[in-house]
């Protein structure tokens, strides 16, 4: 399986130019690793916003259990490849699904966390971590990866096929734990990166393999023939999208009948919060900085409509819209409505909820700045990658241009929220101003969207 992914990925986007994108992943992280020690965050801050980072990575990679099914029926049909083998070999499902997330966990091991690890050593160096302190994180780092995939794969499988009453169960659990007065943190791979001992690496690593068990055992990829998707309200809410072509309430429609439904958009801005209240958490007790919670929840909740996105268009193929009396330019517009009714709705329910927490000023700020980064990220994402967007992720020139348009954005959104401390005002008025004129820049580069691909498309 990992040579064929070799193979698919390097046939699929040119072998050096993939063959060059762990090089990629290396120079981005040894950037973000510079900045970050030039503002004075210690490697310990630096170490714990990683492992959050990749934890929310492998949630998404997990969300294969939201699409499994929806893909193999509508995208593949029924070709036959190696994770599909139990069609037509004397091999279980689980079994391969197994392979399957040990393929992913080394193959995604080497190709992004090892040129993240090696990125990190300049710093542990600098600080006298050694080079032991590069190997621990490139295992805990795999092993946070592992948590994520499997957790996501778990609680798709709770909620599918065992109802809302173990999604409670879980969560239930979950705080049991937590009030029992044991730190959650010791019980993830993390654990054993802040203290590397025998206890802590058993205590850190077998409750990834015990939900990496449930997850196998509770997903099943088999598309359901008890009806269709209910859809509910959710049909009076697409008709009322301003629409001439249909486009945008028909894909509206789509994600809403496809596994996991809408609740998918959700689910994925939820852990946005997640990693937002925790990574900034974290950085205000390893260090003397007070970040701004409302910028970055406004900037982390406006960089999630990328997976949104690509919800929005993994079913397209742009030659089919050919077909139709309708230009790619309404196409892409059609779909910047969708991806609007989507997205707005779902990051203004989170910030409300950030007001069990949050004063109502850094509400009001995350409310202004949310907006303009989803605007610009929908922009940016038609504009360089088209109806393709998962071809960004293993592209390396338009993964390097896409994370450089993004760059211009959220680092400086993102250090607003961190400088606050020195000058509120000031900061939280740049941060709003980079958020409306990255809003005017995401209107623009949507509207040249549809011409580009378009002109591409024919040629």
């Amino acid at each position: 399986m990992i040579e064929e992914e070799w193979r698919l990925h390097a046939d699929l986007f040119g072998g050096r130019r993939f063959g060059a994108f762990p090089a990629g992943v290396a120079v981005v992280a040894a950037g973000s690793f510079w900045l970050l020690a030039s503002m004075g965050t210690d490697t310990a801050a630096i170490a714990a916003g990683l492992h959050v980072l990749v934890g929310f990575f492998g949630l998404q990679v997990g969300t294969i259990g939201l699409v499994g099914r929806d893909a193999m029926r509508d995208v593949l049909g029924d070709v036959t490849l190696l994770v599909f083998s139990s069609r037509t070999l004397p091999i279980s499902w689980r079994r391969l699904l197994a392979t399957f997330l040990l393929k992913d966990l080394l193959y995604y091991s080497g190709l992004f966390l090892a040129p993240i690890a090696l990125a990190y050593a300049p710093v542990a160096l600098a600080t006298g971590d050694g080079v032991l302190a590069v190997l621990s994180l490139w295992m805990t780092l795999a092993g946070t990866f592992a948590l994520g995939v499997s957790l996501s794969l778990a609680l798709v499988g709770l909620a599918s096929y065992h109802g809302a009453l173990a999604l409670v169960a879980a969560g239930l659990a979950t705080a049991t734990v937590v009030v029992s007065g044991v730190d959650p943190i010791t019980l993830t791979p993390y654990g054993p990166f802040v203290d590397p001992t025998l206890g802590t690496v058993i205590a850190g690593f077998v409750p990834t393999v015990l939900v990496a068990t449930l997850g196998v055992a509770l997903f099943e990829p088999v598309e359901r023939t008890d009806g269709s998707q209910r859809i509910g309200p959710l049909s009076s809410y697409a008709r009322a999208i301003p629409d001439d072509t249909g486009i945008a309430r028909r894909t509206v429609l789509s994600v809403a009948r496809s596994s996991g439904s809408v609740w998918k958009v959700a689910f994925s801005m939820g852990v946005l919060v997640v990693v937002v209240v925790v990574l900034l958490s974290e950085l205000a007790r390893v260090t003397v900085l007070e970040p701004h919670f409302g910028l970055a929840l406004g900037t982390f909740l406006g960089l999630g409509g990328f997976t949104t996105y690509a919800w929005l268009t993994q079913f397209e193929d742009p030659r089919e819209m050919l077909r139709y009396p309708v230009t790619i330019e309404q196409v892409f517009a059609s779909k910047r409505r969708a991806y609007l009714a989507l997205v707005l709705p779902a990051g203004l329910a989170y910030i409300l909820l950030a007001a069990v927490w949050l004063p109502v000023a850094e509400l009001v700020v995350a409310a202004v700045v949310f907006p303009g980064v989803a605007v610009y990220v929908f922009g940016l994402t038609a504009y360089v990658a088209g109806l393709s967007p998962t071809e960004l992720l293993f592209d390396t020139p338009l993964f390097a241009a896409f994370g450089a348009g993004l760059a211009v954005v959220a680092v400086p959104l993102l250090v607003a929220a961190l400088a606050t401390t020195a000058a509120p005002a000031l900061t939280v008025a740049v941060g709003i101003g980079i958020a409306v004129l990255a809003g005017l820049v995401g209107v623009v580069l949507a509207q040249r969207a549809g011409p580009r691909w378009e002109r591409r498309l024919r040629e």
